[in-house]
């Protein structure tokens, strides 16, 4: 995580923690087409669930806090959402919390040749997530995880 993205995590977990909710993750990215612009997410959760009152609550207050702070230079749009069904997963905390479920993981450059791996999370050795597909078992190091989401289960 870089300084920035964790400055932003750290800043979004200040206003959404007291309120009685989960920070789940921060995503920061630059809108395609022609509207460009930059987009920062937020995803939250709680034990009961979120509902679009949820989001606009925390945007609210979060909002307030960015003018405030100022912490993304130019125009952006802010997001709040619960995480879905296929889940973002923001590191460690995440992949062990999850093991044993099914995840797709994008490096951000290839290994093995390839960029998309999908299997179960088997937990975090020697700073790589373990993930059990295709009838092996991948080492995909955490330096290079560009992104992972849970893979819904119905």
């Amino acid at each position: 995580m870089t300084h920035s993205a964790h400055k932003l995590a750290e800043l979004a977990r200040s206003v959404v923690e007291p309120m009685g909710y989960e920070l789940v993750g921060v995503e920061q990215a630059q809108r395609g087409g022609s509207h460009g612009g930059a987009v920062l997410r937020v995803y939250i959760d709680a034990e009961q669930g979120i509902n679009l009152d949820d989001c606009a609550s925390v945007s609210h207050q979060l909002s307030g806090v960015l003018d405030v702070e100022d912490p993304i230079p130019g125009h952006y749009d802010l997001e709040v959402s619960s995480p879905g069904l296929d889940r973002p997963l923001f590191g460690v905390a995440h992949y062990e919390r999850f093991r044993g479920r099914r995840a797709k993981v994008r490096l951000g450059s290839k290994l093995e040749g390839r960029r998309h791996f999908e299997g179960l999370l088997a937990g975090v050795v020697d700073d790589c997530l373990r993930l059990e597909g295709e009838g092996q078992v991948f080492a995909l190091p955490l330096a290079m995880i560009e992104s992972a989401r849970l893979v819904p289960e119905f």
